[in-house]
């Protein structure tokens, strides 16, 4: 029986990647510290979803770990041998990198070297996917030229209509604190694949989403905006006219990429993830989905700064993942995320803020 190691495993990815692979019959280790809720409070927490995880698996262990502590790290590679590792935790928010700026780096970038040196200690044999950014990028595709239409920013040249691919500069370009951070694991993560030959992979999400998602309003765009609706709270647009584009995936087809590259992987490796132009949506277009999803307006006020080294216009292109895994595609579409959203929304499957959590 192949193991696995989950961090952040009661997050989006992680607790997806954790059913994901107990379904095909893995003994699966999770590693999560519920972190997130003091960083965002308590519609941060991550209990509900681990409480659910514990009910839905059959071989998930889970382990009350901080990535940060480099002993416990190295101790539990030590004593489970790992055949892979999804390193899917993270301090995912730019506007809170700035306010705490150690704690930023040392989750994102200290973090993934404790995990990366306890692996090459212990498992220099496994499989390593890292969980990066497109926010690696900066704002290095604002200087792409754009056209603004009716409800959205969009690319004018025909040959960017497929997005940012991986030869986007990552340099000279501002990034936020947050995404410096990550740029420090994600060159990491390559680094040990091409100087020690280990097997890693960077995956740079566009944004990543699901129903199990527990969205705040400094991080988890759509979801956010689904639970806004659904519970009647004042969405704030930051800048841009609310035509700002993100493209969207569904954890789902996360986690059966991250698998592909398992089956097939390639030393220091990088890979940019989204839900490509058919999942893309702007923020405006968002909103009026998730009101038709919902059946409800949406509260919402205007700031017209923009968040600080903001995407205007990001679509991940999914070129070279296509080309290196021609069996991985998109199955869930935009439709199919809304309406998961909103049945589990409707039926109480995430609880509201405090409630059981």
């Amino acid at each position: 029986m192949k193991t696995l190691l989950v961090t952040g495993s009661s997050g989006l990815v992680g607790s997806e990647a954790v059913e994901y692979f107990d379904r095909l019959g893995w003994r699966v280790h999770g590693v999560d510290n519920n972190l997130r809720r003091e960083f965002f409070g308590p519609d941060g927490d991550t209990n509900w979803n681990l409480a659910r995880l514990r009910e839905a698996t059959t071989q998930f262990q889970h382990h009350d770990l901080d990535i940060r502590d480099r002993a416990a790290v190295s101790r539990i590679f030590r004593e489970i041998e790992f055949d892979f590792v999804i390193h899917a935790a993270a301090q995912p928010s730019h506007d809170l990198a700035a306010r705490r700026p150690f704690d930023d780096f040392d989750v994102n970038a200290v973090g993934t070297m404790n995990l990366l040196e306890a692996t090459r200690s212990h498992r220099p044999e496994a499989v390593f996917c890292f969980l990066s950014t497109n926010k690696v990028y900066g704002d290095s595709p604002n200087e792409l030229p754009l056209v603004e239409l009716e409800t959205r920013w969009d690319y004018a040249n025909p040959e960017h209509r497929d997005g940012i691919d991986e030869t986007c500069r990552i340099d000279r370009t501002l990034h936020s604190l947050f995404g410096a951070s990550k740029v420090a694991a994600d060159i990491m993560v390559q680094e040990y694949g091409r100087y020690f030959g280990m097997k890693t992979a960077c995956f740079r999400g566009g944004c990543l989403t699901g129903s199990q998602h527990s969205a705040v309003e400094l991080h988890g765009f759509l979801a956010y905006v689904m639970r806004a609706t659904a519970e009647g709270r004042t969405y704030r647009v930051y800048g841009y006219q609310g035509k700002q584009v993100r493209d969207n995936i569904h954890a789902f087809d996360v986690c059966r990429a991250l698998h592909a590259f398992y089956e097939n992987p390639r030393p220091g490796e990088v890979y940019n993830i989204g839900g490509g132009r058919a999942n893309s949506v702007s923020v405006l277009e968002a909103i009026d989905r998730a009101e038709q999803a919902l059946g409800r307006r949406l509260k919402r006020t205007y700031e017209p700064q923009n968040r600080v080294g903001d995407h205007i216009c990001y679509i991940s292109n999914l070129g070279k993942l296509q080309s290196h895994f021609p069996g991985w595609s998109i199955t869930r579409s935009l439709d199919d995320i809304y309406n998961e959203m909103a049945e589990a929304l409707q039926a109480g499957k995430r609880p509201s803020a405090g409630a059981g959590e």
